[in-house]
């Protein structure tokens, strides 16, 4: 037992002391190949910077603009007078129009290949197919925005006064993208007021004969019309509005949104105060009275629909006639003075970085195979390792 302690002893001591010869092997190591070191990074870098200078120069042009704001076409400003109803037309109008959709826009193939046509690109960038084309473009281009929503747009080039041009152009583009979007929903906002006004206006006109048809009952003037009839009629207009609204919102959002539920909340309210005023109506059935109230308000009803309709068609006719929103260009792109790559000094360093890794690579790889050449069985197992690279290599 004694025996086996000491030479337990022996090895673990012997075991330290080829790990200290090891890390003074190490430095020896360094210190001899010091100049190797040195030079190796020095001419690396030198040949890197060289290459640098070879590498034809590069310009980037950068423009600045903010994206259109929704004009809430002529309706938002006058829609304010329908009070309740206003909901209707805010929720027709009302497009919502993120800095990201108008950076998705610009990455479009219809914007993409208005910027090649318009700048001759193709005969500007190497390629053969369009495809290839938008490629190089996109590739070329960064688009993006801040928290403050102001997009940029910078375009790099070989050209300095190209590189500015199709940055602009890419405003450009966009603008007019814009203006048939804004053009189009006005036009299907125009057709569709058109149709509901036609039918509302039929609506009226038979409303109108059948209140007429049922003459003046002096029961129905004695229980305040103001209230009785006025009321529930412009209860129901808010519920068909409310109703309308929600439809619209399906569009731009999930029935999950907090708006969409409020939006929900509200009809159940207005549909509530609704069946009780139909609920007050049941109980006066078969009456003279009941049947001209029940006649008049249709009448206003379909008057109130009437009158929210026509303002709706003819403010969708007049955002159809003007022009769309304006993009609002902060800072133009202008030809570059100095060129953003390459960048001669950051691939010196990294060719300088990368040749001293690999010197040392070099030196304990060669270091290693001296050692094992010294040593009997390390030399055995290279001499196997070789021949087994050999047979795989089939040399």
């Amino acid at each position: 037992m004694d025996k086996i302690e000491i030479q337990g002893k022996v090895k673990n001591e012997s075991s330290v002391e080829d790990e200290e010869i090891s890390l003074f092997d190490i430095i020896e190591v360094l210190v001899k190949n010091i100049r190797t070191l040195i030079a190796v990074p020095v001419v690396l870098g030198l040949i890197g910077l060289g290459v640098a200078y070879l590498i034809p120069p590069k310009y980037t042009a950068s423009t600045l603009f903010l994206p259109p704001q929704q004009q809430a076409s002529a309706a938002a400003g006058m829609l304010q007078s329908l009070g309740a109803l206003g909901g209707l037309a805010g929720a027709a109008a009302g497009i919502k129009n993120p800095s990201d959709q108008y950076i998705a826009f610009l990455k479009t193939r219809v914007v993409q290949d208005a910027v090649i046509d318009k700048m001759k690109l193709k005969s500007h960038y190497e390629a053969d197919f369009n495809e290839d084309y938008r490629k190089i473009l996109l590739k070329n281009s960064n688009i993006s925005s801040g928290k403050d929503n102001i997009i940029k747009i910078e375009v790099t080039d070989k050209n300095q006064k190209m590189a500015a041009d199709i940055a602009n152009e890419y405003v450009k583009e966009l603008g007019v993208l814009v203006g048939k979007f804004s053009v189009t929903e006005a036009q299907s906002r125009r057709a569709f007021f058109e149709k509901q006004l036609s039918e509302t206006k039929e609506k009226l006109t038979q409303a109108q004969v059948a209140l007429a048809a049922s003459g003046v009952s002096l029961d129905a003037l004695n229980m305040n019309p103001g209230t009785a009839i006025e009321g529930p009629a412009r209860l129901k207009a808010q519920v068909t509005a409310q109703e309308v609204k929600i439809a619209s919102m399906r569009s731009y959002l999930t029935e999950r949104a907090p708006e969409f539920k409020q939006a929900l909340n509200e009809l159940a309210e207005l549909k509530k105060k609704l069946d009780q005023f139909q609920t007050q109506d049941e109980r006066g059935n078969g009456t003279k009275s009941s049947e001209y109230i029940a006649k008049y308000r249709e009448y206003k009803y379909q008057e109130t629909l009437f009158d929210i309709f026509s303002r709706q068609y003819e403010l969708a006719r007049v955002d159809e006639g003007r022009e769309g929103p304006m993009i609002q260009v902060v800072d133009y792109a202008e030809p570059p003075e100095k060129k953003s790559s390459p960048k001669k000094l950051l691939i010196a360093i990294a060719a300088a970085i990368a040749g001293f890794f690999f010197c040392l690579i070099y030196i304990f790889v060669r270091r290693a195979l001296d050692s094992a050449r010294s040593n009997p069985s390390d030399a055995e197992k290279l001499a196997s390792l070789r021949s087994s690279l050999k047979k795989q290599l089939g040399i």
